[in-house]
């Protein structure tokens, strides 16, 4: 079987952002962009779903896949465009799809090379993602302060399972993706009153408390575990 060369796969998520950014892209996927197109796209939705939901689903694995910064944007447009239930769960499917396509070309291109060339510093963090890959990738996924990308990228450098991967991005990304699908749901009739989208409630504590919570729940089995093994 050929393998993907592991600089290419390095290379992706600089040259997928560097083209993003220069060629514009950004705007085009921007909740300015999106207040201006939003009732042709609803009225788009709502004549054709399923053709809608199957390229929305597509466009968002692809995104995801060149590793570009488009899952806040698009999980809005989800609960705008389906509701937030439907809109998360189509949602779910294009982010966790794009996901694994990262980790597996990671997992197949660079986990050996990494392996070989690993310092101490990084073996170690290898090494708690393979004892315990589904708790550490939960907390990374319940609090997105790291780029999607990086999150699909590391797991597979550490060989982690497909499974256990899938897994832990489905449960991980739920609590902020519903946030997000909801924010879309209710943003059609401010948009149809002229109102602008805002997204300040993101940061309130009502949204970032009970994320950092769960987090640091996520992370209790992973320190007990530790603990025992440390313990004389």
């Amino acid at each position: 079987m050929i393998r993907p060369s592991p600089w290419l796969v390095l290379l992706l998520p600089v040259a997928s952002i560097a083209a993003w950014f220069a060629l514009g892209l950004n705007q085009a996927f921007s909740l300015h962009a999106l207040a201006e197109r939003h009732a042709a796209l609803r009225g788009w939705a709502a004549a054709e779903p399923v053709t809608v939901a199957a390229a929305y689903v597509g466009v968002y694995a692809a995104l995801v896949a060149a590793c570009l910064p488009v899952g806040l944007f698009m999980t809005v447009l989800g609960g705008l465009l389906f509701g937030t239930a439907a809109g998360l769960a189509l949602a779910m499917l294009g982010a966790t799809s794009g996901a694994v396509v990262v980790f597996l070309l990671a997992r197949g291109a660079l986990a050996q090379t990494v392996a070989r060339r690993a310092g101490p510093r990084l073996e170690g963090v290898l090494f708690g993602l393979r004892q315990d890959g589904f708790t550490y990738l939960l907390a990374m996924r319940l609090m997105p302060v790291m780029p999607f990308w990086l999150t699909n990228l590391a797991p597979g450098l550490a060989g982690l399972r497909l499974r256990t991967f899938i897994a832990a991005t489905v449960v991980g990304v739920v609590p902020f993706g519903l946030v997000l699908a909801s924010i879309g749901a209710g943003l059609a009739s401010v948009l149809d009153a002229g109102g602008e989208p805002d997204l300040s409630i993101l940061r309130s504590p009502a949204v970032v408390l009970p994320l950092l919570g769960m987090t640091v729940l996520s992370l209790l089995p992973a320190a007990w575990r530790r603990w025992r093994r440390l313990r004389p």
